[in-house]
C-alpha cells in the first residue's frame, strides 16, 4: 500500500475531523457519575505513522480514561504471561452478539466468550492477580506504560472512586464468574484492579502511539525494540478485530476493516496494520458504548485512505 506524504495525510485527517465534528449524536456516560461531568463538546483526533510523526486535531491535550480500551492492554499482558491452554480455560475468543456488560452468557465451555466484554476482561484481570499477587497493579500498569510509550501512567482517582461506588453490574458479573469457578481470587480484589485499569488516563496522542506500536509488529513508532512477541501480537490483533467493537464487530469489520477498541469515556483506538495508529476522543457515546464521532472518523479514514485490511491495493 502506498503511504501518503504527511502534508497530504494531514489534509485528509483535517477534512475527516471537520466532517465528524458536525455529529452531535449520543450522550455522555452517566452510570459512572464522574464521566457525566465531562464536557460533551470535547473532540480530539490523533494519527501516528511508523516514523512516529503525529497529526493532531482538536482537544488532543485533554486526558480521559481508557475504560474498555484497557481490555486490549490487559489481554496483551496475560498473553505474555500464560500459555494458551491456561488462558483458554478462563476466557474464549468468540464474538458474543451481546452487549458488552451482559449478565452473563457463557460459552459451551462455561467461560466468558472473549476478553473484550466485561465478563472476559474480569476473568483476564483475575489471571493477572494470580500471576503477580500484591504487585499486580504496579506490574500491569508498567506493562501498559511500555505499550503506550510512556515512563509512567496516571490513574484518575476521581473516576476510579466513582466506578468503585457504582459498578454493581460488574460486581454481579464477577460474583457469577466466581460461582462458576472462573475467578480464583476474591471478587473485590479482582474488581479493584479491573477498575484501576479502566481509570488510567491517556490522550488521543497516547492512543495513536499505542495503535501504531500494535500496527508495527510490536515495535514503537520511530524505532526501538519490540514490546510484544509476534505470537502475542497475532492473537491480540485477531481478537481485537473480531470482538473489539462488541455486538457491532461484524459490521465494523465489513465497513472499516481493521482492529479497533472503544471505551465508554468516548475513546476509540484504531490499529491499521503496517500503516497507522489512530486515537479519537469524543465523550458522547451510543448504546453500544462507542463514540459516534469516533466511529465516523475511522470509517471515513478507512474509505479515504483505503485502509480496509482486505481492500485491493
Amino acid at each position: 500500500m502506498n503511504q501518503l506524504s504527511l502534508p497530504s495525510l494531514k489534509t485528509v485527517v483535517d477534512e475527516v475531523f471537520r466532517e465528524a465534528g458536525a455529529i452531535d449524536a449520543g450522550n455522555v456516560t452517566t452510570y459512572i457519575p464522574e464521566l457525566a461531568r465531562v464536557d460533551p463538546a470535547l473532540f480530539a483526533l490523533s494519527v501516528c505513522d511508523a516514523s512516529g510523526a503525529m497529526i493532531d486535531c482538536g482537544d488532543t491535550r485533554h486526558s480521559f480514561t481508557l475504560q474498555s480500551i484497557s481490555k486490549v492492554l490487559g489481554y496483551a499482558c496475560v498473553l505474555e504471561c500464560f500459555d494458551d491452554e491456561t488462558i483458554m480455560r478462563h476466557v474464549g475468543v468468540e464474538p458474543t452478539g451481546e452487549d458488552f456488560d451482559s449478565i452473563i452468557k457463557l460459552d459451551r465451555h462455561k467461560r466468558p466468550f472473549n476478553p473484550m466484554v466485561n465478563a472476559g476482561a474480569i476473568a483476564v484481570t483475575d489471571l493477572l492477580l494470580t500471576r503477580f499477587g500484591a504487585e499486580a497493579a504496579e506490574r500491569s500498569l508498567d506493562f501498559f506504560a511500555r505499550l503506550i510509550g510512556k515512563e509512567k501512567l496516571s490513574v484518575d482517582e476521581a473516576v476510579l472512586a466513582s466506578e468503585q461506588r457504582t459498578s454493581e453490574r460488574n460486581r454481579a458479573i464477577a460474583h457469577l464468574l466466581r460461582n462458576f469457578k472462573i475467578l480464583e481470587n476474591p471478587v473485590e480484589d479482582v474488581l479493584a484492579l479491573y477498575f484501576r485499569h479502566c481509570a488510567v488516563e491517556v490522550t488521543t496522542c497516547d492512543l495513536a502511539r499505542l495503535g501504531m506500536t500494535l500496527a508495527n509488529g510490536g515495535c514503537p513508532p520511530g524505532g526501538g525494540d519490540p514490546v510484544l512477541c509476534p505470537e502475542t501480537l497475532r492473537k491480540l490483533l485477531s481478537v481485537t478485530l473480531t470482538c473489539g467493537m462488541y455486538n457491532y464487530a461484524g459490521q465494523w469489520v465489513f465497513e472499516v476493516g481493521f482492529p479497533a477498541k472503544s471505551g465508554v469515556s468516548g475513546g476509540l483506538l484504531g490499529i491499521v496494520p503496517g500503516r497507522y495508529g489512530i486515537g479519537v476522543f469524543s465523550p458522547r457515546v451510543d448504546e453500544k458504548g462507542s463514540s459516534p464521532r469516533g466511529v465516523r472518523v475511522q470509517k471515513r479514514l478507512s474509505a479515504k485512505l483505503n485502509l480496509h485490511m482486505f481492500a485491493p491495493d
